[in-house]
């Protein structure tokens, strides 16, 4: 029925005409129709009310909701617009499917989730003492993430699981090795948002007509802060894909402050400073180290792994993250790429001309990595589809198999088609983005080699009108540039008004100037005070004259006076130069020490350091007190200076190479030296950036960690004793902590033995427990944490010291323990035994040994490196990679020829494996190859950390061949190598051998063995079987040990004959071009066993020699 009628109300319809007027000459109405008007107008109201609730309801949960998620990008400390997948001290965010997130918030230890935009959001309260993690959140919502999706229809799963970039991204967008900005997330917000209202008056619809009332939910509000109208997004234009247009994202001046985080390793900084370098040299960028910029870039670590946000955010830091195997130069040049402005060549709109996109190849969930943007969305300032682009992706880039193509050319370039997805160095097409973006001069370029000389155009014929040129030289950050014009012949004019060239002490515009020269004067040496300096050339007239010609060359070493800086070696990141001697003054304010910390060191590796050094003295001369000469692949620990002084000297001879050193240096205050000793009561130790109190031996600090009060334990110096619990043979008191110190006169060892031993505890040792060490410190070489009733074996110190350590909780006693102790005079504790790496004492004397890729000289004292191939001819043995068990060195190969007896193939088992890992094993790797060298058959390329499988070669030789990169080290490898009888042999013209054992000569052959060979010639000719040697345990029916051959490739074929004993005649020879081999002992009497020799022959009429 309809209720809007009134006659469905009334059984007459009222004459309003004739009615009375009111007051104001509007119609009266009957009472019962006023009744009626107050009941409905009530009822609306009510209405209006509820309604108005709800939406206000929804309205505050839309608003908790956003403000929650906003946390992760308005807590204290983190930077305004952070992508959701970025986490910024405080705040993290981690997606759920294509559609849920979850906002964890340390700071105000809240978490928030939501199962899909424009739903409602779930907040839990966090205790202080029991933080879970994300990973372990994430978890726990999953299950409800999957309810929703559940109970989700299925045209909403179908708007939720594409990814459509023109309308905007969806959630897991934010993950990959693609940044968003902004606008990205708007889009992102307005289309869920309309999604999600198209549902809801779907589902709404769909209710009504059922009749049945829908499961409660949490559905957003109507309020549209950001409302999309048609064409908005489609016909707007935004951050280009190619570069981008807006220019609040160009590096202003194309200067790019960086800030490189502290859990890098030094390779892995000097990896970062070449790819910045790289850029620098082919543009007109520049990277520096940051100071006091607000915007600037952070080399860090984040979930998403390699990824960087697309030019510059401003108002503060923004990151390139560089996760795991993303430390390559490549990739990181890849990632630079990102911030200076750009985005992946293959999303450019005329891609479809050039490639094409594999879609059911690529891994289920980065589908939006391959998305192709609109012709109005990207810009490619006038440059070509580039294939050779550094910011294209490669042909497998995230494929569902390493030889499933996901991007492939449409067309060959030069008869071939072309390779994409290099990451080895910038493309011309690249270099011309970059010189457009940032509008760089066409005449100029950046300098960085040590030395060098630049012009101005067409010199010495003159120069054109209106030219403009800027040159920047770049050296290593610790060196000095002296810049010498050695021609100078330009427009004169007052001021140099016109025509000129310009130096500034610095990297850009707006450094401090040293000169403007013009005319025909040659300038006086200029010398930077540090290690850039910008050079401009302008000219307003053609003139007649030379122009200019002007040298520079890289000085390193000087006087530094500055609280804080950089000190690198000449070339550094890249090997340092021979025959270079730089010396370094360094002074910070009076009053303050110098502290010395490395960042990065690679020096030309000698016990003694004599070749390639840094020398480090306590003063500003070199007769200052040394405090320590470095050289080799460890970085020094931290140093601290005296006074406000330090002096450094780099020496490099002119052999070996290396990349260098990088030290920060800085002003550091000693607390020790106050006259309070920082209320230290008896030792004051001094640490870089603070100190901590200590206390003599047979004392242990109080609870306010600066008194110290009597203890057990003690400083021991006899050649033999004794030392026991506390309170032995009794219980030993509870909250003891005992530490015996005991010293031996030079070149002795002290062997500790326990005469009864029991603690509380088991194998766990986490309560009370007895701790033995070489040396005296908390952190010597360790040989046992002890517990329980075991007494534990006779300990040696391998020094003239060692530390015993008893410490008991507040709970059970036990009796404890008694141990004497003796000292024996070890040869090696002295110089080390004159050995010049390792020493291994022996009873009564000693030996020196080197380690791995180093030889013993003749004088069986020194070591010499050696080199690094290898011929291996024994029957077993291990091969181990370089300086194993250390890790091994950067940029090594090292090859093992392994050749075995003829007629046993070699077997490689391995022990323990740490290689770099990469799922193709293109970085540091161990490659096994089935033959003589590196041209046979490949048997596998190894990596990473897990043992690989025994790898058999088809015949008695083998060929290693192990490589490292210049970036991350490891542990390397560990394998034996061994033998297997049988196998499949070629017989030719030549003659060749066969044994019945690997060791055939040396000793019998082993028992409970069975070998089989085959003997192949080739199609048209026999075998002929000849023997040297035949000794065979004898039997008259041959059951025990023999041989058999058998004419043919197996046992079916005709059987030549069973030989045991002296073996059969001089000469046998086959019927066909095969012969198989068999020979068989049994586990008791053994003999010297075979030797024959093997070679095709013509076939034979004569009958086959038998037994």
């Amino acid at each position: 029925m309809d209720v809007g009628s009134k006659e469905v109300l009334m059984e007459s319809p009222p004459d309003y005409s004739a009615a009375p007027r009111g007051r104001f000459g509007i119609p009266c109405c009957p009472v019962h129709l006023k009744r009626l008007l107050i009941v409905v107008v009530v009822v609306v109201l009510v209405v209006v009310v509820i309604v108005g609730a709800l939406l206000m309801g929804l309205h505050m949960s839309q608003k908790h909701t956003e403000m929650v998620l906003e946390m992760s990008i308005g807590a204290p400390g983190a930077q305004q617009r952070l992508a959701l997948s970025e986490h910024m001290g405080t705040t993290a965010t981690f997606p759920i499917g294509s559609t849920g997130m979850v906002v964890y918030d340390y700071q105000r230890l809240l978490t928030a989730y939501k199962p899909a935009p424009g739903t409602c959001c779930y907040i839990m309260k966090m205790a202080p003492e029991s933080i879970p993690s994300l990973e372990a959140l994430t978890r726990k919502f999953q299950n409800l993430q999957a309810a929703v999706r559940l109970a989700m229809p299925p045209s909403l799963e179908v708007i939720y699981g594409h990814h459509r970039l023109s309308d905007g991204y969806f959630f897991t967008a934010f993950l990959g090795d693609i940044a968003l900005d902004e606008e990205d997330l708007r889009a992102f917000q307005v289309l869920q948002a309309a999604n999600l209202r198209q549902h809801t008056a779907r589902q709404s619809s769909i209710n009504k007509t059922a009749g049945n009332a829908s499961a409660p939910s949490c559905q957003s509000s109507s309020r549209q802060p950001l409302k999309e109208t048609p064409g908005r997004w489609r016909g707007r234009p935004r951050s280009r894909r190619a570069a981008t247009s807006r220019p609040e994202r160009v590096w202003p001046d194309g200067v790019i402050p960086f800030v490189i985080g502290g859990n890098f390793t030094g390779s892995q900084r000097a990896v970062f400073r070449q790819a910045m370098r790289h850029w620098e040299k082919h543009t007109c960028v520049t990277f520096l180290e940051r100071t006091d910029e607000d915007s600037y870039i952070v080399f860090t670590y984040r979930p998403c792994g390699c990824c960087s946000y697309v030019g510059r955010r401003g108002g503060g830091p923004q990151a390139i993250s560089i996760g795991k195997n993303c430390d390559k130069f490549g990739i990181v040049v890849h990632e630079l790429g990102h911030v200076i402005g750009f985005w992946h060549e293959h999303t450019r709109p005329d891609r479809d001309r050039h490639v094409s996109i594999v879609r059911e190849n690529i891994q289920p969930g980065q589908e939006y990595n391959f998305l192709k943007m609109e012709v109005q969305e990207v810009e490619s300032l006038g440059e070509t589809y580039d294939f050779d682009s550094i910011m294209h992706y490669a042909r497998n880039t995230f494929s569902r198999g390493i030889f499933l193509d996901t991007i492939v050319p449409k067309y060959e370039v030069n008869g071939v088609k072309p390779p994409i997805g290099q990451r080895t160095r910038l493309s011309k097409g690249d270099i011309a983005q970059a010189r457009k973006l940032y509008k760089c001069p066409a005449c100029g370029e950046t300098l960085q080699d040590s030395t060098g000389n630049f012009s101005s155009p067409e010199y010495p014929n003159g120069y054109s009108a209106h030219m403009h040129c800027i040159w920047r030289i770049s050296v290593t950050p610790g060196e000095k540039i002296i810049l010498n014009f050695t021609s100078m012949d330009l427009y004169r004019s007052r001021l140099c008004w016109y025509d000129y060239v310009e130096v500034r002490d610095g990297f850009w515009r707006k450094a401090p100037l040293r000169g403007r020269f013009c005319g025909g004067k040659l300038p006086e040496p200029i010398v930077s005070t540090d290690s850039r300096l910008w050079v401009e050339f302008r000219s307003s007239s053609n003139w007649v004259g030379k122009g200019f010609f002007a040298v520079y060359e890289a000085i390193c070493g000087g006087d530094v006076k500055k609280d804080n800086g950089h000190i690198q070696s000449p070339n550094y990141p890249d090997d340092y130069r021979p025959s270079k001697v730089c010396i370094w003054r360094i002074q910070v304010s009076e009053g303050f020490h110098v502290g010395l910390t490395f960042q990065s060191f690679e020096i030309e590796r000698h016990d003694s350091c004599a070749y390639d050094y840094l020398e480090v003295r306590d003063g500003h001369s070199e007769s200052s007190s040394l405090i320590g000469r470095y050289c080799g692949y460890e970085k020094p620990d931290d140093i601290k200076s005296t006074s406000s002084r330090l002096w450094l000297k780099f020496v490099s001879d002119g052999s070996i190479n290396k990349a260098g050193f990088a030290v920060n240096f800085f002003k550091e205050v000693d607390e020790c030296s106050r006259p309070n000793r920082g209320g230290c009561e008896q030792r004051c130790l001094n640490t870089l950036g603070s100190y901590k109190c200590s206390c003599d031996p047979g004392y242990e600090l109080a609870p306010d960690k600066r008194r110290c009060e009597a203890a057990c334990g003690g400083f021991l110096t006899k050649l033999n004793g004794s030392i026991t619990s506390p309170g032995w043979p009794k219980e030993y008191p509870p909250n003891k902590n005992c530490i015996w110190q005991l010293v031996a006169p030079t070149q002795y060892r002290i062997s500790l033995q326990f005469d009864f031993f029991e603690t509380e505890g088991n194998d766990v040792c986490k309560y009370d427990f007895v701790e033995v060490r070489s040396g005296l410190t908390a952190d010597s070489k360790l040989h046992g944490k002890f517990c329980g009733s075991e007494k534990p074996e006779v300990i040696t110190s391998q020094y003239n010291n060692m530390r015993v350590e008893f410490k008991s909780d507040n709970t059970v006693s036990k009796k404890g323990f008694k141990a004497h102790f003796f000292s024996d005079k070890d040869e090696c504790s002295k110089d080390n035994g004159g050995c010049q790496q390792d020493c291994v004492n022996t009873f009564g004397s000693y030996e020196c040994q080197c380690r791995s890729g180093f030889v013993l000289h003749d004088n069986k004292h020194d070591c010499k490196e050696a080199g690094c191939d290898h011929k291996v001819t024994s029957t077993s043995g291990t091969v181990t990679s370089p300086n194993w068990p250390d890790k091994y060195p950067s940029k090594k190969e090292c090859t093992w020829a392994i050749s075995s007896t003829p007629g046993h193939r070699v077997k490689l088992t391995f022990v323990e494996m740490d290689i770099e890992s990469q799922p193709e094993c293109a970085y540091d790797h161990l490659e096994v190859f089935d033959g003589r060298d590196a041209k046979a058959p490949v048997l596998g390329r190894f990596c990473g950390s897990k043992k690989p499988e025994p790898v058999l070669a088809t015949g008695s030789r083998m060929f290693l061949r192990f490589y490292s990169d210049n970036s991350v080290q490891r542990k390397g490898f560990q394998a034996s190598h061994s033998t297997e009888c049988g196998g499949q042999v070629r017989a030719d013209v030549k003659t060749k051998d066969l044994y019945s054992h690997a060791q055939f000569g040396d000793n019998n052959y082993p028992g409970g063995v069975d070998c089989e060979w085959v003997i192949v010639a080739e199609e048209g000719y026999g075998v002929e079987l000849v023997f040297q040697t035949f000794e065979v345990e004898e039997e008259t029916d041959c059951g025990y040990d023999y041989m058999e051959l058998f004419d043919g490739y197996d046992s079916t074929a005709p059987r030549l004959g069973r030989y045991c004993g002296s073996g059969p005649p001089e000469e046998v020879y086959s019927a066909g071009d095969s012969v198989l081999v068999k020979f068989h002992s049994d586990d008791t009497i053994t003999k010297k066993g075979f030797h024959l020799r093997y070679t095709s022959t013509k076939f034979q009429d004569t009958l086959h020699s038998r037994k």
